[in-house]
Order: C-alpha cells, then sequence, then structure tokens
C-alpha cells in the first residue's frame, strides 16, 4: 500500500480509513493496489486500475483449522463513498463467517448469516436511503470437505481445479443493460444471498472476483488460459499469489478499465466423489425484504 504524506486537496493529515480528516476527499492513492496472503496459500489482490482515481474495491482473508475463507466486494460506483461500503463489507463479511465456523455452524448457515451482517454494516454507513453507499458482495469457503459460495450483486466465484472441466459457481444478479438487482446497501432492503456447494474430487483453485476481472476472462476456459497448468498444493502461496498477478496483470493490459480483484483459495478434497450438493436461493417466503423492493441500480 501506498504511502500518503497528506491530502491531495488540501494538504491535511489522512485518517486510516483514507479520507482527509480536514476536507473529507478520498485519497487517490489509498489502497491503490494490496497484496494479501493467508495460512494454508490463499493470495489476493486488489488494484485499483489504469482509468479509476480511487480503488473502490476490497477484499479480506482467514483461516479457521482446516477451513479458508475470503470475500470480495466491489463499491458501486454511482453511491457514495462506495469504496467505504465494500471495505466494511468485506471486513465484516469475514469476521462473522470465522467466528460462526469457529462455533460449529454448518457453511451454508454462516454464509448466510455474514453476508447479513455484512448487509446491515453497509447499510449504517447512510446518511438516508438517497445517499447510501452500497457494494456487491461474494464469499467463499474452501475446506477438505468441499467448496461454498454465497453473493449478492455480480461479483463472482469459480470453481477452477487442476484437470477436468471448472464451472462458475455463481449468476449475476443483473436486469436490463446489466443493471444490477441486488446489492448491499440502505437503499436496498434485507439481502437475500444465493448459496451454492460442491464437493471436487481433484485438486484446483476457488476464485473470488470482481467485474474488472472478469469482463476480460468471463469464463473457466478464459481464466484457465492465463493461469500455469500446474498442480497446486496447500501450502504454496507463493504459487497462488504469482497466480493471482498473472490474472491481474492480464486485465491491466488488456485495458484495465475498471477496479481489479482477484483472490483464490487452494482446494485439496478429502474424498475421491464429485457431487453437487446444492443451490439456495432464498425467497421472499422465507426471509422477507424490509421494505420495498429495490429498483435496477446501474454501476456506473
Amino acid at each position: 500500500m501506498s504511502e500518503i504524506a497528506g491530502c491531495v486537496l488540501c494538504g491535511g493529515t489522512v485518517a486510516p480509513d483514507g479520507y482527509c480528516w480536514d476536507c473529507g476527499a478520498a485519497q487517490p492513492s489509498f489502497r491503490s493496489r494490496v497484496e494479501i496472503t493467508a495460512d494454508g496459500g490463499a493470495a489476493g489482490i486488489s488494484d485499483r486500475g489504469r482509468h479509476r482515481g480511487i480503488n473502490a474495491d476490497a477484499m479480506a482473508l482467514s483461516t479457521v483449522g482446516s477451513w479458508t475463507v475470503g470475500v470480495v466486494c466491489d463499491g458501486v460506483s454511482m453511491s457514495p463513498r462506495s469504496e467505504r461500503a465494500a471495505q466494511v463489507a468485506a471486513e465484516v463479511g469475514v469476521t462473522v463467517l470465522a467466528a460462526r465456523l469457529r462455533e460449529g455452524v454448518l457453511p451454508e448457515i454462516a454464509l448466510g448469516d455474514s453476508a447479513r451482517r455484512a448487509a446491515r454494516a453497509v447499510a449504517g454507513l447512510a446518511a438516508s436511503v438517497h445517499a447510501a453507499p452500497a457494494c456487491t458482495y461474494v464469499a467463499g469457503i474452501a475446506g477438505p470437505e468441499g467448496i461454498w459460495s454465497a453473493w449478492i450483486g455480480d461479483s463472482r466465484a469459480y470453481w477452477l481445479p487442476d484437470e477436468g472441466p471448472g464451472m462458475a459457481l455463481t449468476e449475476d444478479d443483473t436486469g436490463r443493460h446489466e443493471a444490477l438487482s441486488a446489492w448491499l446497501g440502505a437503499d436496498a432492503g434485507e439481502p437475500a444471498p444465493h448459496i451454492r456447494s460442491y464437493r471436487p474430487s481433484v485438486p484446483g483453485r476457488l476464485l473470488l472476483c470482481t467485474d474488472g476481472l472478469w469482463r476480460y476472462l468471463p469464463d473457466v476456459a478464459a481464466l484457465r488460459g492465463v493461469l500455469p497448468r500446474r498442480p497446486i498444493a496447500p501450502s504454496a502461496g507463493s504459487d497462488l499469489l504469482e497466480d493471482t498477478r498473472s490474472l491481474v496483470r492480464y486485465a491491466l493490459d488488456a485495458g484495465g478499465h475498471d477496479n481489479i480483484t482477484a483472490l483464490l483459495i487452494p482446494v485439496a478434497p478429502a474424498a475421491p466423489t464429485a457431487t453437487v450438493t446444492g443451490h439456495q436461493r432464498q425467497s421472499a417466503a422465507v426471509l422477507p425484504p424490509r421494505g420495498p423492493v429495490p429498483l435496477p441500480r446501474d454501476k456506473g
């Protein structure tokens, strides 16, 4: 992360969240590029890209025993302080996710709880429903028992095996003209996260990413064309960090028109069988929204 000497507008003191204490301006160099790793080999990179003033993407990683958990969020550019929404959602989401797994709850329950807690935290940033920071959300869990993903919006999760076909684990919450139909924010109501699980038979990678990456690499074939075709050891943190750098570098070389975030989690299954174990979408009958159903939102 780049050092910030003073506010780029007024020269004042920059707060830890990347805003000036004196004039409130966001600092372009704050979180312009962030690289993170976790025990077990997971790695992530978030880059501002070539054409954005600030990085409104955020990510977080943690490990709980044999589980590795990650969250990636993308700030909705048409909302105020979207970068703050993404950062809060990622931090709260991964903290709650790790805590719930540590308590022994099922991964599906942990994912749902963490998404709703992240949504409440983002809603708390709003001055009103008309000035509401907003972001998308995707979370992943990987362990010997399988992989799980949960999402709200158009940030994605992919299963990228070392051998055999991979798959997208998410489906974008979008309507006409790719306008968002679901997001986190005070103007979005109570979230209804989608949850999907899969039990792979071979090692591979769970990828969480924002549209700054997948618009250049939209499917499994394109993603695997950029990544090296070699076995991934669960402890090979440097390998996954280099793999993540390869993905982000490709998006930057292709134009880098948006913020780019990619997070890779190694997967080493304990059993040789592979089955799809569920695909759940919570409905209004199970979890009624608070207030009116949100109108589609343009990410800009």
